[in-house]
């Protein structure tokens, strides 16, 4: 292997190269796990190719999905491996026991199969997941050949793209799950005619995905937006949005007891994420209607990861762990003992950019989970790749890098399977392994022979040993068949009850409430069970089976378990307020003013109901005569997240309030903005008046960014003496000036936060008046210069000259000349910080305007990095398009679309200034093909300061 490595590295990076024979020797790159666990490579190239994603069938055989024809828009079929006949799926099987694979077949190969991203092999039924499509194919004689073909749904969005639908799986109810990523739109009919409308403003990756919209609505009445969560039953009827707002996660977990998990993909910001999924979530990625990416409504003091998922805004859930920067793929639940009691309940979740599966043990935390520690569980690296770089040329070097985990699942065996898409990149609907490699590795125990059962589904008792399976759709498979058995054989179900697994135990839960009216008498006699785990699955079972569960929401109203207490608030949502209110009452009584999870739960519940539940929540305050400002902790947070217009008053008496910290005045303020009414927008212009300075502030940080999208067309803000446009700017630039002012913050946040101001109008006249005054410190001076004599505002560049001189650079460039010339890592770091870091980042340091340049020498050499520089229209990166908008007026925007709603458009320009258009006066829209970024002419940059810059992006 290590040959193949050597060999690798001095191989045109581009070339084609037969990787499936050079890696095919039977070693293995090491991989770091446990040391009681082992792994061994179980198959590899050429019986498959690149594995997108995989399962386990009842004959412990392993099915993957491929993506040979990946991204051929972007990728030249003529120079990779490539299947005319359209992608397939591939059934792999060790016949002999000894550990590896030996049997490869095709299953079916399809040209409706572009780059197929999901897998579900369910009795005689396979379900592939592939934009627009999730297909059905039915070997009805067990020959291994589909004899019928269904497309169950279409509509689906993100064809031939990686943010599309994503794999279906058996969960514990009989219910089939899903969930697809956001390149909408999906508008999608289920058999029953049911139809889902999603969608958000994103586009782009993909020539087809062009056309995307936010705020539409379902058959339900609901706006569901970007990424989804999904449930409908075996025959594509009932379906239901389970949670929604994600980006892009990649696959959805379900466990027996029917908690749901999943992994999110980011921005390239850092901010991935792996995340218990409460029913009815808002996973907070869009706003909350999809017009607006994150970007456009961070607040100026929220960090990234918070900003990013809306994590300060009322009806968004926890976020989870956050993971980093990375590239999230599979997810599974270990319900198994077969590799010791320690595994059994973690979490492993693989990133594919991290090369690494992780593993958590959740522990529950009030009404929800704690992921706990995350572990690096199985992966190629001996260092954690916390920095990694989704296209990096480097990775011929590295061949530990080209780990790239697709999926992970649990065999019948008990067997970890780890599927391996072996390539240098990752993401951004690129590969760079020519010949499709892959592999498939088997985590087993050290010492220890795991063998797949013989299951013989033509009996009860062999069913009921498969619905013991760890893998997912096999005990799905058995519960299907043991269902239609019916009362018969509730003894033997009932015996799995005292089954020492807890994970067995649910599965007779599930099973008994689908067993006619004594198994569900069964269940209902568990309500009332010691174990908090039992009375929540029979309460979700019953749900599931029962049309009226008011007696039991009662019944459990004051449950001594919060985490079940939570689960009936969500049940109550689905029926009529008015049957309702008086057990939301009581449940209400049991939230300690602490648990997220609790609260989001009732404020979904009450969704729509919120100026009706509001007198009667204050009315259980009624006897301690509390003023706004005495309301405790419970009460502050129940207004925050239901913030009905009821509270204006109160709201606005709350952020007035001397008595309460700035924490309590700012969610009072949070409260009202979050209020669409005329009135709500008074109360916060008032507070914009205010005596407290950082009321005042926050109040008109509020305005100015709600005139732009919610409050747009509740005023005539012509009418209301305030230039929001103006005091947008302020606002922001004073930010900015305390923090240049502030003797305890870093001097590179002093020195981006001066160039920020540099840039703007508002901002430069400010740092004027600081340098008029001597309060500006000298050794920012560097920092401002060029780009405060280049303001857009005249009377800036003027007053500028009296305290800065422009310089005179070079204007001709000579790639090879250039790359000749002698070069100074000094100078080219002070030219970086000059001229790039008002867009781009290397490492903390700069803006995230532009791409980051942190590992940019691992994917150009000095020529191709000049190249890029002194033609920056030659390559521009995705998600980095520039737009131009024109009005009717004749007015015209050019920069980044961050927000596009039915009401206005913003779009962010080279400068980071946000624009906020009204839809209406929009003439016209073209994004365009010349990159922002401008040419080392443009900056007056010479030679030599190219030559300097180059090498110190090359020895970073």
């Amino acid at each position: 292997m290590r040959k193949n490595i050597l060999l690798l590295f001095f191989i045109s990076f581009f070339a084609s190269c037969n990787q499936s024979q050079e890696n095919s020797s039977g070693e293995k790159p090491l991989l770091f796990l446990p040391d009681d666990l082992e792994a061994t490579l179980w198959a590899e190239s050429p019986m498959f190719y690149n594995p997108t994603n995989m399962d386990v069938d009842v004959k412990g055989r392993i099915w993957i999905t491929e993506a040979v024809n990946y991204r051929n828009y972007n990728n030249d079929s003529t120079k990779t491996l490539h299947h005319g006949k359209g992608d397939r799926v591939m059934i792999l099987e060790d016949t002999d026991g000894d550990g590896k694979a030996d049997i490869s077949k095709v299953f079916v190969q399809d040209k409706d199969l572009v780059s197929p991203l999901g897998l579900a092999v369910i009795g005689n039924r396979v379900f592939v997941s592939c934009s627009p499509n999730l297909i059905v194919y039915t070997d009805t004689n067990g020959d291994d050949i589909p004899d019928h073909k269904e497309i169950m749904l279409t509509g689906f969005g993100g064809m031939d793209h990686d943010h599309s639908l994503h794999a279906v799986l058996g969960g514990p109810d009989g219910n089939l799950y899903f969930n697809t990523g956001n390149a909408g739109p999906h508008i999608v009919a289920d058999k029953s005619g049911w139809t889902l409308r999603s969608g958000s403003l994103y586009t782009g990756g993909s020539p087809y995905n062009t056309r995307n919209k936010g705020n539409m609505k379902s058959d339900d009445g609901q706006v569901w937006v970007g990424g989804l969560a999904l449930r409908m039953d075996t025959q594509g009827n009932g379906m239901k949005v389970l949670a929604h707002n994600f980006r892009n996660a990649y696959e959805l977990a379900v466990d027996s007891r029917g908690d749901m998990w999943q992994n999110d993909n980011d921005d390239q910001v850092v901010a991935c994420r792996t995340s218990w999924l409460m029913e009815g979530g808002n996973a907070g990625y869009f706003s909350n209607d999809g017009t607006r990416f994150w970007q456009a409504d961070q607040r100026p003091w929220q960090d990234v990861f918070t900003a990013h998922w809306h994590q300060d805004d009322p009806g968004v859930m926890p976020a989870g762990d956050n993971v980093g920067a990375g590239s999230p793929t599979g997810i599974v639940v270990n319900e198994s003992e077969a590799l010791g009691s320690k595994y059994r309940g973690m979490v492993l979740s693989a990133d594919a950019g991290r090369n690494v599966i992780f593993g958590y043990h959740p522990q529950k935390r009030q009404s929800g989970y704690d992921l706990g520690k995350r572990l690096n569980f199985i992966t190629s690296l001996q260092e954690d790749n916390v920095g990694y770089v989704w296209s990096d040329s480097s990775h011929n070097a590295q061949s530990e890098k080209w780990f790239r985990p697709s999926d992970v699942a649990i065999g019948t065996d008990g067997a970890i399977y780890v599927a391996d898409w072996y390539d240098p990149v990752v993401g951004g609907h690129q590969m760079q392994d020519t010949a499709g490699y892959g592999r498939i590795y088997r985590i087993t125990p050290k010492n220890k022979v795991l063998v797949s059962p013989n299951l013989d589904l033509g009996t009860v008792n062999g069913q009921l040993e498969a619905l013991k399976s760890p893998a997912v759709n096999v005990r799905f498979t058995a519960l299907e068949k043991l269902r239609s058995q019916g009362a018969s054989i509730i003894p033997q179900v009932n015996n799995l009850l005292d089954d020492k697994s807890p994970y067995h135990q649910a599965r007779a839960i599930w099973l008994l409430s689908q067993l006619g009216d004594e198994g569900v008498s069964e269940v209902e006699s568990l309500l009332d069970h010691s174990d908090e785990n039992i009375r929540l699955v029979a309460f979700r079972s019953l749900r599931q089976t029962r049309p009226d569960i008011l007696p039991y929401a009662k019944k459990l109203a004051a449950d001594p378990s919060p985490f079940v207490r939570r689960e009936v608030i969500i049940a109550l949502g689905d029926l009529p307020f008015d049957k309702t209110k008086t057990v939301l009452l009581q449940l209400i009584d049991g939230y300690d003013g602490k648990d997220r999870w609790y609260l989001e739960a009732l404020g979904t519940a009450l969704k729509g109901h919120e100026s009706e539940i509001y007198p009667e929540i204050i009315k259980k305050f009624e006897g301690r005569e509390l003023s706004p400002d005495q309301w405790d902790e419970k009460l502050a947070s129940l207004v925050w997240r239901l913030h009905p217009p009821a509270a204006i008053k109160d709201l606005k008496a709350r952020a007035s309030a001397a008595s309460l910290s700035d924490g309590e005045r700012s969610k009072a303020l949070t409260a009202l903005a979050f209020i669409n009414t005329p009135s709500a927008v008074q109360a916060m212009i008032g507070l914009s008046k205010s005596e407290n300075k950082n009321i005042a502030e926050q109040a008109t940080y509020w305005l100015t960014f709600r005139q732009s999208n919610d409050w747009f067309t509740l005023l005539d803000w012509s009418k209301t003496g305030i230039d929001v446009e103006h005091e947008r700017k302020v606002t922001a630039m004073k930010v900015k000036r305390s923090r240049i002012l502030d003797e305890k913050m870093p001097f590179d946040e002093k020195k981006w936060n001066a160039r920020d101001m540099a840039k703007d109008r508002v901002g430069g006249q400010m740092l004027l008046g600081l340098i008029a005054e001597n309060k500006l410190p000298k050794q920012l001076y560097p920092y401002v210069e060029e780009l405060i004599l280049n303001n857009e505002d005249t009377a800036v560049r003027i007053q500028a000259s009296l305290y800065f001189k422009n310089k005179d650079g070079e204007k001709t460039f000579s790639i090879p000349a250039i790359s000749k010339m002698k070069k100074n890592v000094s100078t080219g770091k002070g030219i970086f910080r000059n001229y790039c870091a008002s867009c781009h980042r290397i490492n903390k340091t700069g803006q995230e305007i532009g791409p980051d340049l942190t590992s940019i020498k691992k994917k150009f050499d000095r020529e191709s990095l000049l190249d890029a520089i002194i033609n920056p229209d030659a390559g521009i990166v995705f998600g980095y398009e520039a737009w131009t908008i024109n009005l009717s007026d004749g007015q015209s925007f050019f920069g980044f679309l961050i927000a596009d709603g039915t009401q206005t458009a913003t779009i962010k320009d080279l400068n980071g200034k946000k624009h906020v258009i009204a839809a209406a006066r929009i003439s016209s829209r073209k994004k365009q093909d010349k990159s922002l970024m401008p040419s080392p002419y443009a900056l007056g940059l010479s030679d030599q300061d190219l030559a300097d810059l180059s090498e110190y992006l090359m020895t970073l």
